[in-house]
């Protein structure tokens, strides 16, 4: 109850400085709105290495490191959305996502005899001293995307060598998966223990434990372009393939975590990053299977968006939604896919188009918001309870960084009538 009435006293708080909807033009909105967050992701999250800071507990005004690379991937692309759409330097400079890039590259492991080449992309929090696969491939688009705007292919080539080493190490052809997880110290690959705890608690460890599609972020097809290797392609549309085979009939892969199928949980935003690698397929082969794949889960995403726009981390099977935790990045997300399909013909996802742009508008932070590391940013959030009892409320990276990917996006739309 303690933490319940916490949440809802950190809701009260956000709804009283949240950025208001004068404007009458549209247009002139969300560029105001990837202004204030741009500089809120190249001024706040990012710290003065470059990296970013993760969860933001508003109560104690105090950052907590989570997954810092894939966090980092994530703002990079997010920033460089917002410089495509406003040309504001300030966000692509090296204070901003070239740092952050810089940072990046130099996780890299230069002289390890069984790592060289791979990524230090360590998750930690719950997952530990581990390094997560989708760490690096779903932390990449935005090192592809930096080196194609600057003529830099430092960030290119590192992301490419990293995903040699997955390749040569990780990945299984015939299931058309990837292994998990990797010592960060030994480079031994985790084949009977899951990375992620949930999966441990069986009697059996089954394959689907131990490795996932992995085709978060296209690495391989981002490989593929930046090199013109072939081999990168094969590997790249046989993840693809294998998402279309194992998807379930409810639009969702069931089978692989951070869903569960025991439980029927429901994590919107990996079944969003599958159905945006298909797409990816589908814009380089023209293959039908991976479209139709895409519109079931943008169809079923419909399903997990409530009235008023928004969208929880947890949600079911049956429908039903743990109200603990709002997931904006979702909700972006979600917009972003459904973005594509529109532009592609499928005017039915209209609507959920405009809700999740009315509910990121509304649900951005002040730029003037006296506290300044929220200053601009999107709101998104999760409560914590610690062993001892106490609370933490969070306000994540993540919705800030997919926000400026969805605005963009929709104003690449609407800038050009």
């Amino acid at each position: 109850m303690k933490t319940l009435l916490l949440f809802l006293l950190l809701l009260t708080f956000c709804s009283t400085v949240l950025l208001a909807q004068t404007s009458p033009n549209k247009k002139l909105k969300i560029l105001a709105a990837l202004q204030a967050g741009g500089k809120n992701a190249a001024t706040q999250i990012l710290d003065a290495q470059g990296r970013a800071q993760g969860d933001y507990d508003i109560l104690r005004h105090q950052w907590y490191e989570y997954e810092a690379p894939w966090h980092t991937g994530q703002t990079i692309n997010g920033l460089l959305a917002a410089y495509e759409i406003t040309r504001d330097k300030s966000f692509l400079t090296a204070t901003a996502a070239r740092k952050a890039g810089d940072w990046w590259v130099s996780l890299e492991y230069k002289d390890h005899p069984q790592l060289k080449g791979m990524l230090r992309a360590i998750h930690g929090d719950h997952v530990g001293n581990i390094i997560v696969t989708g760490t690096i491939t779903d932390g990449t688009p935005g090192l592809f995307r930096l080196s194609r705007i600057t003529g830099d292919r430092k960030y290119a080539d590192c992301a490419t060598r990293s995903g040699d080493w997955i390749l040569k190490h990780m990945y299984i052809e015939g299931e058309a998966l990837i292994y998990d997880g990797v010592h960060p110290e030994t480079g031994v690959v985790m084949k009977d223990r899951s990375p992620f705890s949930s999966r441990n608690g069986g009697p059996q460890i089954t394959l689907f434990d131990v490795a996932r599609p992995n085709n978060e972020g296209y690495l391989f097809k981002d490989m593929y372009l930046h090199t013109k290797e072939e081999r990168y392609k094969k590997v790249f549309l046989n993840l693809c393939d294998g998402l279309v085979k194992r998807q379930h009939e409810n639009g969702f892969w069931m089978d692989f975590d951070p869903n569960d199928p025991k439980t029927g949980k429901i994590h919107p935003r990996f079944n969003l990053w599958n159905a945006e690698s298909l797409l990816e397929g589908y814009e380089l082969t023209k293959n039908p299977a991976y479209l139709e794949a895409a519109l079931k889960t943008a169809r079923a995403t419909q399903k997990l968006q409530k009235k008023n726009g928004v969208m929880y981390s947890t949600n079911f099977v049956d429908g039903r939604s743990r109200e603990d935790s709002i997931v904006g990045s979702g909700v972006s997300f979600a917009g972003i896919l459904w973005l594509r399909l529109y532009k592609l013909g499928y005017q039915e996802f209209k609507d959920s188009i405009e809700l999740s742009l009315d509910w990121t508008l509304k649900n951005q932070f002040a730029p003037n918001h006296p506290d300044k590391n929220l200053a601009g940013a999107f709101f998104e959030s999760k409560v914590n309870v610690q062993q001892d009892r106490s609370v933490r409320l969070i306000v994540r990276d993540l919705s800030t960084a997919f926000a400026l990917r969805f605005l963009a996006d929709y104003y690449s739309v609407v800038g050009s009538r």
